[in-house]
């Protein structure tokens, strides 16, 4: 057909669109999302058409001479070359291929011996394919595996170039089970009512989901999960709820349940930001409680095209081998690179099959190293809670205070004046003794001399301490009410946990009750300033820890007792982070002071030796 369009170089644009109007309706919506016919019109302003068509007359594709194998294999190459040139974008769409290996390995080197099975039928999503990496080489590892295996893909990408590359791939490689869609995977799902069993992705890094939040807020839920979502500046997290609502029902022994896993690529966020009660921890929450988190593998950083940050691939499964239930294993990769000869945009690193095989391998044996570490579920879990330390003002009456004052209450001259002679102008360090003696002074005065009733009186009050008192260490503490002494019910404070044995008044102060008296106790009031959070491990019991790591430091602080009226088991807000850093910070002493110091010498003595040379 080239030769025919090469036959009349006048007409060459015009013929050209008429072949490829010819194509069936699906191959037309490729053409469509290439946007083809402006890129002829383009040439043919360039005067460049006819040389381009010449060019592909003298190529013979026909099938007889290039089977689908081959032609997927290079267009796949293409693919590679194009994204590479186009390298300070292409992090948008394209997965260094080392990478994607490294993520097939782990998705399915675990399932060798089933899928090598004569027969097997199995299916695989990318929800933002982009060009079709991802699949392209799971399905390669299969046909390496087992020539005999059906793979059926199935991608969606909101790219309209990206999709038409990936269902152009699809379509060379003569897949006609399987799907790519065009379209916003989180707001319009193609695949609304299919599993699949293998899920793999790389969602963009640090994208808002401003322009979906509208539609998503009409959900009674968001693909099957009901908690809070993530911030609307990074909706990576939506993706992997996307997925798990993708996962196949498992059931040991069933066939017709046989579960999935999912490998994807995230930066450090999904990690670790938000606190306790946050979307994402919440969401982390929920992964790690119904032990879907199989492992987490730190990349080295500078190895995709459009970024220099930190990268990590997360594996999940609803159906964990017996030996990982219950477990998460870190895998740390981050010194396991091989420099680039010729960096591409941000990539200067790359891994070689040696480290792809020695991290696929580590997953493998869930053996513990100085680069894989194993860990409880509970062990990334943490319960948020408040420490509280009592307020402790300093009473002192000034001209500049009561110049503040008595600009806010005029009238209240003469109960000031009065105050003043009877408390002097000396500091108080017992802010509660003075407002005793404040308010039996202020009784004693004519009643329009005095607070006012109402509101106004209780502003007039705050205003008076704001005005004549400061925060001071060696006051006593302001009490906020005095209780009757009362019995308290430690399992139902502290649900589900192993207490240490405590003295009774020991328990009292730690919830900031303290003995004042035979049968009373006071309550100080906390100071907002002072007031700190405690994330204590989910397996340490929260007085336990707080007796250990807060009391030596402030000896009056104590467990804001609100929070034992939270959900979560009754013990403040339950939260969940992953710290990479944290796990393999290996301690590298400072070099001795003396090492420094005749390394500073000889530099001094080197600079002084070049100064020289310059002014003699």
């Amino acid at each position: 057909m080239t030769r025919t369009i090469k036959g009349d170089p006048d007409n060459i644009g015009r013929h050209l669109t008429d072949y490829i109007n010819g194509f069936s309706e699906n191959i037309r919506k490729i053409f469509e999302r290439f946007e083809f016919e402006k890129e002829i019109e383009k040439l043919e302003e360039a005067n460049r058409l006819y040389q381009v068509v010449a060019q592909f007359a003298e190529i013979d594709l026909h099938p007889s001479r290039v089977d689908n194998i081959t032609m997927g294999l290079v267009f796949e190459d293409l693919i590679r070359r194009f994204n590479e040139a186009a390298n300070e974008t292409a992090g948008d769409h394209f997965t260094p291929r080392e990478v994607i290996r490294l993520m097939v390995n782990l998705l399915l080197e675990p399932d060798t011996l089933v899928l090598t099975q004569a027969g097997i039928i199995i299916t695989i999503c990318d929800p933002v394919c982009g060009t079709g990496g991802m699949l392209a080489e799971s399905q390669n590892w299969i046909r390496a595996h087992n020539e005999q295996a059906t793979v059926k893909v199935y991608g969606q990408d909101y790219n309209p170039r990206s999709y038409a590359v990936a269902a152009s791939d699809l379509l060379i490689k003569g897949h006609r089970d399987s799907r790519i869609e065009y379209g916003n995977t989180l707001v319009n799902d193609h695949f609304s009512n299919m599993r699949f069993d293998y899920l793999l992705a790389n969602p963009p890094f640090g994208v808002d989901w401003k322009g979906e939040k509208k539609e998503i807020d009409r959900w009674t839920n968001f693909h099957g999960y009901n908690g809070k979502l993530p911030r609307i500046n990074d909706g990576a997290l939506l993706f992997l709820i996307y997925m798990i609502a993708k996962f196949q029902p498992w059931e040991p022994g069933n066939r017709d349940k046989p579960g999935s896993r999912i490998a994807i690529v995230f930066n450090g966020s999904p990690l670790f930001t938000g606190g306790a009660g946050s979307g994402e921890s919440e969401i982390r929450r929920w992964i790690i409680e119904h032990d879907w988190l199989e492992a987490i593998v730190a990349l080295p950083e500078q190895m995709f095209y459009n970024t220099g940050i930190g990268t990590f691939v997360w594996v999940l499964s609803n159906r964990k081998e017996q030996h990982r239930k219950g477990k998460i294993q870190l895998i740390d990769g981050r010194e396991r690179w091989t420099p680039m000869k010729r960096s591409l945009g941000n990539k200067r690193r790359w891994l070689d099959e040696k480290a792809i095989n020695e991290i696929t391998s580590e997953h493998g044996a869930l053996t513990e190293s100085t680069t894989s570490k194993v860990f409880d579920n509970t062990y990334f879990g943490y319960r948020r809670v408040s420490i509280l330390r009592p307020l402790r003002l300093k009473f002192q009456i000034t001209q500049a205070a009561q110049d503040r004052y008595l600009d806010t209450c005029p009238e209240l001259l003469d109960a000031v004046l009065a105050i003043e002679d009877a408390l002097g102008s000396e500091q108080h360090y017992n802010w509660n003794k003075v407002w005793d003696e404040v308010q039996n002074i202020v009784k004693q005065l004519p009643e329009d001399q005095g607070w006012a009733k109402g509101t106004k009186g209780t502003a007039q009050k705050k205003a008076f301490r704001e005005a004549f008192t400061e925060v001071d260490p060696e006051a006593e503490p302001v009490i906020a009410r005095m209780h009757k002494k009362v019995e308290l019910d430690t399992k139902a404070l502290f649900p589900g946990q192993t207490l240490p044995e405590l003295e009774l008044h020991d328990l009292q102060t730690l919830l900031g009750l303290n003995q004042a008296g035979k049968n009373r106790l006071v309550e100080y009031e906390a100071d907002p300033n002072l007031k700190n959070f405690e994330n204590i491990p989910l397996k340490e019991d929260v007085v336990s820890y707080v007796l250990r790591e807060v009391r030596p430091y402030v000896p009056d602080a104590w467990i804001d007792r609100e929070i034992l009226d939270e959900q979560d088991g009754g013990i403040g807000k339950v939260g969940y982070e992953i710290n990479f850093n944290r796990e393999f910070f290996q301690y590298q002493p400072p070099r001795p002071l003396a090492e420094i110091d005749a390394e500073l010498e000889a530099v001094e003595k080197r600079i002084m030796a070049l100064l020289r040379e310059v002014t003699e």
